[in-house]
């Protein structure tokens, strides 16, 4: 049998037990579980405590899937008591690592703890009912669905909360085994020097050229170089104009001085971008182990999180995001690039070498549906010319607030 276990915190523990399995021993499976002591525990189904440890479920006279409420005792004055809102209040604030993980996931709750004791009550009885309220209405969703088997849309129903279930499964087993795949990663970044203007350049050996904003070509004194006659329009994940390109300018790399050819492309977030072209042409080495670009003979440390520009650290801030965006998205924006572009398998790819500089080819330029939207035609004939389909675009662009790139990312993301 099935049975969930929720504290005054809205926790809840999930545990299949054998009907004939005595309290005491699934209060000793709940102390793995939760981390309270079994001498600690207290245990109440229906508005009644269950005080017989040698009872089983079926003789305590509880169900399959039950929603029961479990509560930690303190022991005041030599008594056992159960654990109080004040109670759990002071256990709160004399637990600094408690505290940090309150503050990170129900900050209201975090600061009431701290500086208001009635408030902290207040939403901790907001908490347990909400909770019991879920866990009922799940409960009793679950008992419509199996009602009748031939329901196709019940079904449906059951077949999605099984696949929900094992996604939460997947996450847990995630958090338990690999729990660095949810931290952020630092993007790559080295320190070098354009014409004798320090930069730093994002390491990027997905994007075929060497790639620079018009910023910053101007700050380095090189868009009195800039050939017009290579300008086009790059596109990838998204789109962005390319001005020109600058064919030799100094790039200087620890105590090397290099030639560079630079593709000056609108639309980046970074400055620079140190793409393929030169990582090929003087053969080098990202090395992950050492955390450093290896080139030529030199080593060249990758810098640190607290040494990047301030665009690779946009997306740290959630009020910088469009709404919809996660923030586990840290890092540059990959945005356009001026090679092909193969980050879905559903992209249609443009006729030829895979070049898609200048204009779109007339094959790829998606007709006009029926489906209707508030966004700019221009907007969902970008992202369906990548691929999508117009109700995929729209849908996108709903998500995304309208940010074309965003958009982009979001459906090409997987």
């Amino acid at each position: 049998m099935r049975l969930t276990f929720v504290n005054d915190m809205g926790q809840s523990f999930v545990i299949e037990i054998d009907p004939q399995m005595s309290l005491e021993d699934i209060m000793a499976l709940l102390e793995a579980e939760s981390g309270i002591p079994a001498n600690e525990q207290s245990i109440s189904w229906d508005g009644h405590d269950l005080n017989r440890p040698k009872a089983t479920m079926a003789e305590l006279g509880v169900g399959d899937d039950a929603v029961l409420v479990l509560r930690r005792k303190i022991t005041v004055a030599g008594r056992s008591l159960e654990q109080d809102a004040e109670m759990m209040r002071l256990q709160i604030l004399g637990d600094p690592e408690l505290m940090r993980q309150l503050r990170e996931s129900q900050p209201e709750i975090a600061e009431a703890a701290a500086n208001n004791p009635r408030r902290f009550e207040e939403l901790l009885r907001q908490t347990r009912q909400r909770q019991t309220e879920a866990e009922l209405d799940q409960q009793r969703e679950i008992e419509r669905l199996n009602a009748d088997p031939f329901d196709v849309e019940a079904q449906q129903k059951i077949e999605e909360a099984i696949r929900q279930q094992a996604v939460m499964e997947n996450m847990a087993h995630a958090l338990e085994f690999q729990p660095e795949s949810f931290g952020r990663v630092t993007m790559l970044y080295i320190p070098v020097e354009v014409n004798g203007t320090a930069i730093k350049a994002f390491v990027d050996s997905g994007a075929q050229q060497t790639i620079m904003s018009p910023e910053c070509a101007e700050r380095c004194g090189i868009m009195r170089l800039l050939d017009r006659r290579f300008a086009g329009v790059a596109r990838g994940v998204g789109t962005a104009n390319i001005l020109g390109r600058v064919h030799s300018a100094q790039l200087k790399l620890s105590d090397l001085y290099l030639p560079c050819a630079f593709t000056v492309m609108e639309g980046r977030d970074v400055d620079l971008l140190f793409g393929l072209d030169m990582l090929k042409a003087h053969q080098a080495c990202i090395d992950l182990e050492k955390n450093v670009l290896r080139i030529r003979g030199r080593e060249v440390r990758f810098l640190a999180e607290h040494e990047l520009p301030a665009q690779a650290r946009v997306f740290e801030n959630p009020e910088n995001l469009p709404p919809g965006m996660a923030t586990s998205t840290a890092g540059p924006s990959p945005g356009p690039s001026p090679g092909p572009s193969s980050a879905n398998p559903r992209q249609q790819h443009f006729p030829g070498s895979g070049q898609t500089l200048g204009p779109s080819p007339a094959s790829a330029r998606p007709t006009p549906g029926r489906t209707t939207s508030n966004h700019p035609e221009s907007s969902i004939q970008t992202l369906m010319g990548l691929g999508a389909t117009r109700e995929d675009a729209i849908q996108a662009l709903d998500a995304m607030g309208g940010n074309v790139d965003y958009a982009a990312s979001m459906l090409f993301q997987f």
